[in-house]
């Protein structure tokens, strides 16, 4: 039987999108008024003695090892050592979800629920999977992609993860799109669709007109009565680097495109903010209507999840990402690092753009971290450890015909000669064959 407090939850969601979408754990999940709620509530009414959290308190401070203190001495034990929140602080989701409007003014006039804080934008991938994703309930997304969307989606939820081709010549495959979402329709009456922009492995972000036949699929799936969930995964939003791509997140076009449609956007400061080893994301969701309870039911779900895995995000990343937001010099440190990162992709642009090989592609990309090649004839793996162990070059297969290059951690002194090996060892095995 249903915990009381899921069935309120789902109370609260049954006529929404959200309610329709939910999986058999996002239907039993649920956020308890327990250990964390009652302490919430002591922190505002025990004037005495607060004894209901379990950290080591002294007059009233968090104790904290002066090993760790004096290598942060900026900071105070509060904001290195105390819990944080299960959704996150406060103060950084709000500072957060304004850096999400900034960046997407489109968001201006809509209402999205307050981002809530996860170790690291996988989680917030996995936490929204066990809430909407189950052995009857598939992920749709592209071919190629990220290899961790198959070991969240088959591996952890039992689960199918089934592709779409997302390349057509150097454009994004819309008719492949659109069809792969008209037959999860008619087969599971419900679509759960993933985007990942810049994508992962390609390095590729739509245009704005691909941007637009996106939002037309997804709307007109809606219309004709189809619930969607769009997961739209920016781990590395903002890294353009040419003038056609859309600025904005797929999120901001989408958030309000239909009451049928629930958006949530996964994001955070692991690649914008050049922080990969804070392990910090966030969850944001939107729907067309959507009430503040609905969202507060949501989050709830979302917090359940988060307090039956982690228990809460880590303290010091969210403490210290705060500092650095309110740092005049943060944005334009930022651009310096963006800058270097656009100066690797043109000189792998040059490089691919000035040579041919009947063995390898380039797929298309503009954006991002990395580039990818498609192969033609030989495999991947082959390839990737006879870079490895002949010019001591690594590189990932993410399948047999797909070969990632992450230029990002390449010196640009360095991405011709880099380039040169891979294209030499890659016609070498096509000889071969």
């Amino acid at each position: 039987m249903l915990n009381p407090l899921a069935q309120e939850l789902n109370e609260c969601l049954k006529d929404t999108v959200a309610g329709k979408l939910l999986s058999d754990e996002g239907s039993r999940m649920y956020f308890p008024k327990g250990i964390i709620a009652q302490s919430e509530e002591a922190k505002k009414g025990a004037s005495k003695a607060n004894g209901t959290i379990g950290m080591t308190i002294i007059n009233g401070t968090p104790a904290i090892l002066p090993s760790i203190q004096k290598s942060v001495p900026s900071f105070d034990a509060r904001s290195l050592v105390a819990y944080a929140p299960t959704a996150g602080q406060k103060e950084f989701r709000t500072i957060w979800q304004k850096q999400i409007i900034d960046k997407n003014p489109l968001l201006k006039t809509k209402k999205t629920s307050l981002p809530v804080v996860v170790p690291g934008l996988t989680a917030g991938l996995s936490y929204i999977a066990d809430l909407f994703i189950d052995k009857t309930k598939p992920l749709l997304a592209p071919d190629p992609s990220w290899d961790n969307y198959a070991l969240i989606v088959e591996a952890r939820r039992g689960a199918e993860l089934h592709p779409f081709n997302f390349f057509d010549g150097g454009k994004i495959d819309t008719v492949s799109l659109e069809n792969a979402v008209k037959k999860e329709a008619a087969s599971y009456g419900s679509v759960r669709l993933l985007f990942n922009f810049p994508q992962n492995p390609s390095g590729y972000s739509p245009t704005k007109n691909e941007v637009a036949e996106l939002c037309r699929i997804i709307r007109e799936a809606a219309s004709g009565g189809t619930k969607l969930l769009i997961l739209c995964d920016d781990a590395y939003f903002g890294l353009n680097y040419e003038d056609d791509i859309e600025a904005q997140s797929l999120f901001a076009h989408i958030a309000d495109i239909h009451e049928n449609v629930l958006a949530v956007k996964i994001d955070g400061p692991t690649k914008e903010d050049f922080a990969w080893g804070f392990r910090c994301g966030f969850v944001t969701f939107a729907s067309k209507n959507f009430s503040d309870e609905h969202y507060d039911a949501l989050i709830k779900k979302l917090m359940g999840v988060i307090r039956s895995s982690v228990s809460c995000s880590a303290t010091p990343s969210q403490s210290l990402l705060m500092h650095s937001y309110s740092d005049p010099e943060n944005e334009v440190q930022k651009i310096a690092f963006r800058k270097i990162l656009e100066a690797r992709y043109r000189a792998v642009r040059s490089f691919v753009d000035t040579h041919e090989s009947g063995a390898i592609e380039a797929l298309p990309f503009n954006s991002g971290y990395f580039m990818s090649f498609r192969l033609n004839g030989i495999d991947a793996e082959n390839l990737r450890k006879k870079l490895l162990s002949e010019k001591g070059i690594g590189t990932i297969s993410i399948d047999d015909r797909t070969l990632r290059v992450a230029f990002s951690s390449i010196d640009e002194d360095k991405i011709e000669s880099v380039y040169a090996d891979i294209y030499a060892a890659a016609d070498e095995m096509y000889r071969a064959l």
